[in-house]
């Protein structure tokens, strides 16, 4: 393995937060490798790479298409800088001709993207890049890492939404994920799956995702006793949610009570749970709060769920009016990968097939059509070369980028992403909503010409 010699300018690159204008050198380094020996040899013709994956996690009937929109968008910003190319040059790997050429590097391509909170299944693409090979080629790490995690941390956060059956989910989850960028971007993940709120103030504000949030148990600690917390945090918050059960969840629930009754005018929008049995728990809670007159006092409940816990709690009728969800959720702990490529498939107006075994790819630009029944039900999927005519169904892929510019229009699609998602749950068939592992049944089929073009090799 070729080893970089030599060391980093000090200072040359922020040696901690990564920022928009260093995302060029978040890259593999043969990326880098293959860019000078394809510029080396005068390779410059147009190539295409598709963005897919081949099987589906165990735990996952369908995936949520999240982040895509995003990548091409940065796509479109890249650039090295002077700092960057004096870094490359430290480490005795890249000729100084060819760091000129990268100083002056511009995606000037197109970008095809499915719409974000798009459905999406097996060999689907989510994206597919049409450019010189020497801007194509460079996109893959970066965009991989997009998409990885934001579809990963989506197709979680939706199956949470399925479970919980129309009441409200907040990400609680910040503290656990898996870095600083990922928490921040996981906020657009949920966004996009469709969650109420989110406790991480910086992503909300980001991402537009209201901020939602309630106690911690040292604030309760912190005072003499339970009550003089509780009051102290409802007349600075009116309306707020105080968390019940640090010393003993009914006893907690009888002191806000207490103190509603003490002081008529003061208002506590709900209660939370955070341990022990939250189904008992909550019916016990909802029976005194109902039996003192406050119905409208809510319950809220945290404590390490996922999807099949909110279900079970939903099942067993539990009287819970909302979710927290943390860890579970932001680490996808069940499926926290999947088997995401992003492989050439035409080079030079050839098709590119790779046959290693259990990894061959579909060859050509393609699109990807989505039939529906009479009732607008999501029916099947047919993968087609771009330009095949005849196919049947939604055409999904759309282009984002047109010559390295972004269309205004397409990428006003992201911010409908949410909306998208919600119509989305409501077409897919019921096989695919479950939380069960098992396979949807979903037909996902070849056009005619791309299964020839398949055969062929």
């Amino acid at each position: 393995m070729t080893q970089a010699s030599g060391t980093l300018p000090p200072h040359a690159i922020p040696p901690y937060a990564v920022q928009d204008d260093d995302l060029a050198l978040l890259t593999d380094l043969y990326q880098l490798t293959m860019l000078q020996a394809y510029w080396g040899e005068g390779m410059r013709e147009r190539a295409t790479f598709s963005l897919f994956f081949r099987r589906l996690p165990e735990t996952r009937r369908f995936m949520l298409a999240c982040g895509q929109q995003h990548a091409a968008e940065l796509a479109t910003r890249l650039r090295f800088r002077d700092a960057h190319l004096a870094a490359l040059a430290e480490t005795g790997l890249f000729d100084d001709a060819f760091l000129e050429w990268l100083g002056d590097w511009r995606f000037t391509g197109d970008i095809w993207t499915l719409p974000e909170g798009t459905p999406v299944f097996e060999n689907e693409p989510f994206m597919e890049v049409d450019a010189p090979i020497v801007e194509a080629q460079l996109l893959e790490s970066l965009v991989m890492n997009l998409v990885q995690l934001e579809t990963v941390i989506a197709s979680k956060a939706v199956r949470v939404v399925l479970a919980a059956e129309g009441r409200p989910v907040m990400d609680f989850g910040l503290r656990r994920m898996h870095g600083v960028d990922a928490a921040v971007r996981g906020v657009r993940a949920y966004r996009t799956a469709g969650l109420a709120g989110t406790s991480n103030v910086l992503g909300g504000l980001r991402h537009d995702l209201p901020l939602s949030g309630t106690m911690a148990h040292s604030y309760v600690l912190a005072h003499d006793d339970e009550e003089a917390a509780f009051r102290a945090f409802a007349r600075r918050y009116p309306g707020t949610t105080l968390l019940v059960d640090t010393h003993d969840t009914p006893e907690g629930v009888r002191k806000v009570i207490a103190l509603m009754d003490a002081e008529p005018g003061l208002r506590v929008g709900a209660v939370r749970l955070d341990s022990g049995d939250l189904g008992a728990l909550a019916r016990e809670a909802r029976a005194l709060l109902d039996d003192a007159g406050n119905p409208e006092v809510k319950i809220v409940a945290s404590s390490g769920l996922d999807e099949w816990q909110i279900a079970a709690l939903r099942e067993g009728g539990a009287p819970i009016d909302g979710f927290g969800v943390g860890t579970e959720m932001g680490v996808s702990s069940d499926a926290p990968v999947i088997d995401l490529s992003y492989k050439l498939v035409e080079y030079a107006g050839t098709p590119r097939l790779k046959h290693s075994p259990g990894k061959v790819n579909l060859p050509c630009r393609k699109q990807l059509y989505r039939r529906h029944d009479a009732e607008g039900r999501f029916v099947g999927d047919v993968i087609a070369l771009r330009d095949e005519p005849g196919i049947e169904g939604e055409a999904l892929l759309r282009p984002l980028v047109r010559g390295g510019r972004l269309a205004a229009e397409e990428m006003a699609l992201a911010g409908e992403a949410r909306e998208r998602v919600a119509d989305a749950l409501g077409r897919l068939p019921e096989a695919l909503r479950r939380l069960d592992p098992g396979p949807g049944d979903y037909p996902v089929t070849l056009s005619p010409a791309l299964q020839r073009l398949r055969e062929q090799g």
